[in-house]
């Protein structure tokens, strides 16, 4: 259960009825964002209200009538995903703050820069971002917000989604230290073992992972692993 100091309230109208619950603002988040969520550790009491401020309980044939259950995870579900979520002025900066710096992320991990080929510095597109004036709506997933967003930043600095392939070369026993790095990275489109026991592959990645996957690479083998960008059609 969450405190009831750092809860917010939710509301569905329908009948001519209010339907409130108090929850944690952050679970709102990632129901919105279309995360799993057990309810029960997030709400304040497993109480719907009439009006919350008050204490009031919701009758329960209104319930009833209205969501056609008296589970209170079921019924919050629909106050959350079809109702009105009262934020203070406070929750909604914390929440437009993380949301920004996920979309920030989002960006950086997946854009490049096509006139150099590289991944775009996160301080980069934040102060693009800032240039642009992009509005962050706290409740809209990050990707749903990315296109409007990749609209406004265009003008601003040369930017495009893109996906690169880049050749590695690992021995035979760093390949071991490395195998989960290459699934997480991205995808390995061609492999192929050496008659020396090295390992030779093709691994596909969003642009903007380059540098961080090249570097990854290097310290997993000490420096002993070759990579290099692929240039052409894919």
């Amino acid at each position: 259960m969450v405190d009831l100091d750092e809860a917010i309230v939710a509301r569905f109208e329908s009948h001519g009825e209010s339907f409130e619950i108090l929850i944690d603002p952050a679970v709102v988040q990632k129901m919105k964002d279309g995360k799993e969520v057990d309810l029960l550790d997030h709400m304040v009491i497993d109480t719907i209200f009439k009006n919350a401020k008050k204490g009031t309980r919701a009758p329960d044939d209104k319930i009833k009538q209205v969501f056609g259950t008296m589970d209170p995870t079921e019924v919050a579900k629909v106050i959350i995903l079809k109702g009105e979520v009262q934020l203070t002025t406070e929750q909604r900066k914390i929440m437009q703050e993380n949301k920004r710096k996920r979309v920030v992320e989002y960006i950086a991990r997946n854009a490049m820069n096509p006139q150099t080929g590289g991944p775009h510095p996160l301080t980069r597109i934040e102060t693009a971002m800032e240039e642009a004036r992009c509005h962050i709506d706290p409740f809209k997933s990050v990707e749903a917000q990315v296109p409007a967003i990749m609209d406004a930043l265009r003008p601003l600095i040369p930017i495009k989604f893109d996906k690169v392939r880049i050749a590695v070369r690992v021995s035979g026993e760093n390949y071991g230290r490395c195998y989960e790095d290459f699934k997480h990275f991205g995808k390995v489109t061609k492999e192929e073992w050496q008659k020396d026991g090295s390992w030779i592959g093709v691994i596909e990645m969003p642009a903007g992972l380059q540098t961080e996957f090249a570097e990854k690479i290097s310290n997993r083998t000490h420096g002993e692993a070759e990579t290099k960008v692929l240039k052409g059609a894919h």
